[in-house]
């Protein structure tokens, strides 16, 4: 779902002042010739999935709300290079002052969607699903995550007052996996879930033991994995499983056969480039 306006207005309203910063001298100078209106055209220079033009779209209406993105093409299309994604007609000041700001964040957003979409049709046939990851640019992270939505992936927390996760520091801190939940799950509200991260089956079996309602299954090797699924079945058959660390587009399908729930991972945002497009000016 495209984030809502109270929360992006704020974010590209500072992104557009960081680059216009005190006027647009190249537009500006155009003097009168930028006061009529104009078209303009979104090409994709290479193959990939579209993601972000309706952010892009706000990123102009909030320079002129006379300045409509009309999109070619739906949320999560892949194209070939050379596809018009999106036509542009509005006041040419407008087309020109936004055009790095909403190109840019398009095209971040594609990169992420592109990459996204890879890894979810590796595994597509099987019955876990990929989900994203914390690892995000600070700033950015409801936009990057939007953008693993339109790739196929499913969200995980959003932040830290999502959910529960009880990661190996935690655990440390509280001297023990059954002592981090017991202490946990007195203090927060009803129905967030606690997860726990185990790289063992002995730290595996003390979630179970403490009534984890996810398991991750943390930098196990494959077959380590496929045991600890099984254990978790078999003892807790309605624990959801998750397996994390160093997913790759190599090895995700390994991870996936092994029974698990959810593969996580954080390199469809942090490893992916920028999907290349342009805008080019029709009138």
């Amino acid at each position: 779902m495209v984030p809502a306006n109270i929360v992006l207005d704020p974010l590209l309203t500072a992104w557009l002042q960081e680059d216009i910063g005190r006027g647009d001298r190249t537009t500006d100078g155009l003097g009168d010739i930028v006061q009529r209106p104009g078209q303009a055209r979104w090409v994709a220079k290479a193959p990939g999935v579209i993601a972000g033009l309706p952010i892009a779209a706000r990123v102009f209406q909030l320079l002129s709300p006379d300045l409509v993105l009309q999109p070619l093409v739906a949320e999560g299309t892949a194209v070939e290079a050379g596809t018009a994604i999106a036509q542009l007609t509005g006041p040419l000041w407008a087309l020109l002052t936004g055009e790095r700001v909403a190109l840019n964040l398009a095209m971040s957003l594609s990169g992420i969607a592109t990459a996204t979409r890879e890894y979810v049709n590796t595994i597509v046939d099987l019955p876990a699903q990929l989900v994203d990851t914390r690892k995000t640019t600070p700033g950015l992270r409801v936009l990057e995550k939007y953008a693993t939505q339109v790739g196929g992936a499913c969200n995980h927390r959003m932040g830290l007052d999502d959910g529960v996760m009880v990661k190996d520091n935690h655990i440390a801190a509280a001297g023990g996996i059954e002592a981090a939940v017991t202490q946990i799950r007195q203090r927060i509200p009803y129905p967030l879930t606690i997860e726990v991260e185990t790289e063992t089956l002995e730290q595996v079996q003390a979630a179970l033991t403490a009534g984890a309602d996810i398991i991750m299954l943390d930098n196990m090797t494959p077959a380590l994995m496929k045991t600890a699924v099984g254990l978790i079945r078999t003892q807790s058959p309605h624990v959801k499983v998750e397996a994390s660390g160093n997913i790759t587009l190599t090895t995700i399908r390994t991870v996936a056969e092994t029974g698990v729930d959810y593969i996580s991972t954080s390199a469809t945002i942090t490893r992916s480039p920028w999907l290349d497009l342009s805008m080019r000016i029709d009138t």
